[in-house]
């Protein structure tokens, strides 16, 4: 079953210097939200999609549950090395099912995980939202986490309020990994999107997903393409950049030079490079 993007991660050390620094982006960022295994998060929701700006803030609360060990001891272990994307999650309707083809697949990491949180409605009331994810591990890209997530409370998390971004964002186009060999990575891209016709060419490998569009590139032609540099492969390859579609890309030229945030004018695009998102990319794009 094909499975559309769903959320990507992006680790960082200062959870709400991320946050001010989405918000000079042009992204509304919603409030601290905490998890029992000690990491804590702020969101950028988009249609169906959402930016997870995500920190270890209570080291003392990881512990040996699948979450601790998935979740929080692997992103406290990225940040020791760097900050930047650290996992992609793709949109499940059975986190069970699916952990099950993970299974099959030989990529699995975790049976089905379930977890609920306190959220919060556009007004400010107290909401339950329920998660269950399914881990999946590619060995050579130790430092980008996969998996299936299912939202069981989807009326209590997506709201067009928190998607109404100054920037004009309309939601998720392309999320892109850089490899040395990218067709080492089409196999387990294939089984982990659910998607049995990637398209691999010299150039790389193209993942059409029911919500956006997997890519990945080498190094060198990631840097060509975007103008920023790659991130570095040496452990596997990596989580590089988010494109995102946008109204107006005027608009948001003009609300960066405003922020005084450098970009880089690609291919009729926007790209703000990872010195300035904290080790990641994002892309604007014209819808």
């Amino acid at each position: 079953m094909a499975r559309g993007l769903d959320h990507i991660v992006h680790a960082v050390r200062d959870l709400d210097a991320a946050a001010a620094l989405y918000e000079r982006l042009g992204f509304l960022v919603g409030a601290r939200n905490r998890h029992p295994w000690g990491t804590h998060n702020r969101l950028v929701q988009l249609p169906g999609f959402f930016i997870e700006l995500v920190t270890v803030a209570e080291p003392d609360k990881l512990g040996e549950d699948g979450f601790s060990r998935l979740f929080g001891a692997y992103i406290r272990d990225f940040l020791t090395r760097q900050e930047g994307f650290s996992g992609l999650l793709l949109a499940s309707t059975d986190a069970t099912r699916d952990a099950t083809l993970f299974h099959d697949a030989g990529i699995a990491a975790s049976d089905a995980l379930h977890f609920e949180r306190e959220g919060r409605s556009p007004d400010g009331r107290p909401v339950t939202v329920g998660f269950s994810l399914a881990f999946a591990r590619d060995p050579g890209a130790p430092d980008i986490g996969f998996a299936a997530c299912h939202h069981h409370t989807p009326e209590n998390f997506w709201n067009p309020a928190f998607q109404a971004h100054p920037n004009g964002a309309t939601g998720v186009a392309r999320v892109v990994l850089v490899a040395e060999n990218p067709a080492n990575h089409h196999i387990f891209l294939s089984a982990v999107a659910g998607e049995r016709e990637p398209l691999v060419t010299a150039g790389g490998v193209r993942i059409a997903t029911p919500r956006g569009i997997i890519q990945v590139m080498e190094p060198a032609l990631y840097a060509d393409h975007f103008g920023v540099p790659a991130p570095d492969v040496a452990r596997g390859a990596r989580l590089a950049a988010l494109i995102i579609a946008v109204r107006d890309r005027q608009h948001v030229a003009a609300l960066l030079e405003q922020a005084k945030i450098p970009a880089v004018n690609r291919m009729d695009r926007i790209v703000v490079g990872p010195q300035q998102v904290m080790g990641a990319t994002i892309v604007f794009e014209p819808a």
